[in-house]
């Protein structure tokens, strides 16, 4: 496995959209900096960005700061600037509203799947060959509510510990992407949360 790793989570900057759906990104990576005591971010081109140690291998902890639709221009920049190889140096943590609350699905490459921060992404590399660990927010409640209110909605009420559990699995998933390679993080973390 490599022992370097630019490791992004997705979403929006600023206070407003702190804890809304589509900053479950950027909730993973707050995860993985507390549990692994990666302190101290800074602005590192278009992001904020830290580094340190997940066991054996070295990261860069990052959230774009270009909001969610411009997130390729901001990865794009870590990967050249570290002159990374995307398909196996750079993991991508985003949220999904195909999936449902809770459930975890791990890819070692993949379309966009309708996700705008990810859609960037592969524009900006000219590749979908890249981890992500996508977190499920589960679908809009009704058909006619509106995609963009939805995604910028926070959690409520059980909501809350079914996502705070993800947030911790995706950390995981993460680690096990770096430690035991994608088809073993797929096996563990793409199973059905009951």
């Amino acid at each position: 496995m490599n022992s370097f790793y630019i490791i992004a989570g997705l979403g929006n900057p600023g206070q407003k959209y702190e804890g809304t759906r589509h900053n479950i990104g950027f909730a993973v990576i707050d995860e993985l900096a507390d549990e692994y005591g990666i302190g101290n971010p800074s602005k590192f081109g278009k992001s904020l960005a830290a580094k340190g140690m997940i066991g054996a291998n070295k990261v860069l902890l990052m959230k774009p700061l270009t909001y969610m639709n411009l997130s390729g221009e901001a990865v794009r920049e870590a990967v050249d600037f570290y002159k990374a190889d995307p398909e196996s140096q750079l993991i991508v943590i985003s949220d999904d509203i195909d999936l449902p609350q809770g459930q975890l699905r791990v890819r070692g490459k993949g379309s966009a799947g309708g996700h705008n921060g990810l859609k960037n992404i592969i524009q900006h590399l000219g590749t979908d060959a890249f981890c992500r660990v996508r977190v499920g927010v589960g679908a809009k409640p009704d058909p006619d509510y509106d995609l963009a209110d939805y995604v910028l909605g926070r959690f409520r009420g059980s909501e809350q510990k079914i996502m705070e559990e993800s947030v911790q699995r995706a950390a995981q998933a993460v680690r096990s992407l770096m430690e035991e390679g994608v088809d073993a993080a797929m096996n563990r973390y793409n199973a059905r949360v009951k």
